[in-house]
Formats: structure tokens, C-alpha cells, sequence
């Protein structure tokens, strides 16, 4: 890690105790995370900033719980199972404190290419993207008129409908990394046409991700389906 990549992480760390704090008394945020209430108040209030290793653990393993409090809270389901998001993915800020604490607890590899589907994957896909300095690439259900060369993946869903998904040939090319991201995953269907987008690039998967994951069934197919590390921040029933 260089110097300029642990002085992100410090800041992140900061931004990390900073949201938690907003709720929370100095005592409350020491029980929770463990550190000292004087070195909380410095941190806090930017007089100095947390070392590395006290950063990772603040990012990785306290900052993903913290999150993922943070995205129940926003999240709500129905008697029927659909789950209503908007108030996440609507909050570009809540996913740029989420990018930073997915990367360091999960431990993706760097991405050449955040790939990702239309449109509610688009907000977080921007925000891994910027946080890892990779491109974003996002799959539509729609051919783009002035675009002649398209990646394509179809299935046919259980209910006998058909879900095509086309992304610019562009947007990946052979060789190249890839993190999977959405906002959402339930039966694993879109991702896996995500995973058949970038195996037809013979791009290299370095992860899936997801803010919400109802159930466990699109996971375990996501893990089918690759080697790489998949996971959500939080999981509803």
C-alpha cells in the first residue's frame, strides 16, 4: 500500500466513525468499536487520523456492520417479498461510504471494469467504479441504435419469459478485470447473464457484489458459477 492509498484509507476510516457518530454518544461508539473514547473525539473532529492498521478495522469489519445497519434501516419489504430500495440507490453519498467498506472487508482485487446492469446497478456500479479509479460498463434489456457491435446474454426465466441483456462490445475487452455489481439479488438470474457477458469478453471475474441479497438462492448460483469472491452487504428474508 502506498502512501497515497493509506491516506485514503485513513480518510475513509474517518468518514466511517463520522456517520456513525452522528447517532451515537462517544461512550456508545467506544462500546461498539472498541477504541478509546479520546482517540474517537481526535478522529472525529480531523486532529489526527487513525493509523493503518486501526483504519482497516475501522473500514473493513466495524464500517461493513455499520453499513449494513444503515441499509436495513433504508430498506423496506412487503407482505409479498419486493423490496423497496429507492432510499438507497438514490443516495449517491451512502454508496460512496459503502464502496470503500465493501473493497477492504470483502477484499476484491482491483478491477480494470465495474460491469453492472440498468438501471438501479447503475449508482453503486458508479461509486466501486470511482472508488477503484476502473471504468464503469453497464448491460441494457435494449440494443442502442448507433451502436453496430453488442456483447449478448439471454435466459429464459422460469415464468418462460426471456431476459436479454446487451452491453456495447466496447465497454470489455479480452483480458481484462471485472466486478460484478447490482443493487439486488434474489434468484441470481441477472447476474449470471452479467457472468456470461464477461466470460463472451474472456474478461477475468474478480468478484460479485450487492448491496441487498433476498435470500441465499442468488448467491449460491453467482458462487456456481465463479471462483471469485461473491458477496452482499446485508440479506433480508
Amino acid at each position: 500500500m502506498n502512501r497515497a492509498e493509506k491516506a485514503a484509507l485513513q480518510l475513509q476510516a474517518v468518514a466511517v466513525l463520522r456517520t456513525l457518530k452522528t447517532d451515537r454518544t462517544y461512550a456508545e461508539l467506544s462500546a461498539e468499536t472498541g477504541l478509546p473514547e479520546g482517540d474517537l473525539n481526535r478522529y472525529v473532529n480531523g486532529h489526527v487520523l487513525p493509523g493503518v492498521d486501526r483504519a482497516e478495522a475501522v473500514v473493513g469489519d466495524i464500517g461493513r456492520e455499520a453499513m449494513a445497519t444503515e441499509l436495513r434501516a433504508r430498506v423496506s419489504v412487503d407482505d409479498e417479498g419486493y423490496v423497496d430500495n429507492s432510499a438507497v440507490v438514490f443516495d449517491q453519498s451512502f454508496l460512496d461510504r459503502v464502496a470503500p467498506v465493501a473493497a477492504t472487508s470483502v477484499g476484491f482485487e482491483r478491477p480494470d471494469v465495474v460491469l453492472t446492469a440498468a438501471t438501479d446497478g447503475i449508482t453503486l456500479g458508479a461509486a466501486m467504479a470511482s472508488y477503484f479509479d476502473a471504468r464503469l460498463a453497464y448491460a441494457k434489456k435494449s440494443k442502442e441504435t448507433a451502436v453496430e457491435e453488442f456483447i449478448e446474454a439471454r435466459q429464459r426465466l422460469t415464468s418462460g419469459i426471456e431476459l436479454t441483456y446487451y452491453l456495447p462490445a466496447a465497454g470489455l475487452d479480452g483480458g481484462e478485470s471485472v466486478l460484478i455489481v447490482d443493487d439486488l439479488i434474489r434468484s441470481g438470474e441477472t447476474q449470471a447473464l452479467l457472468l456470461d457477458i464477461a466470460a463472451q469478453a474472456d474478461a477475468k471475474v474478480v468478484g460479485v457484489f450487492t448491496l441487498i441479497a433476498v435470500g441465499d438462492e442468488g448467491l449460491a448460483r453467482a458462487r456456481e458459477r465463479t471462483d471469485a469472491p461473491v458477496a452482499a452487504l446485508t440479506t433480508v428474508d
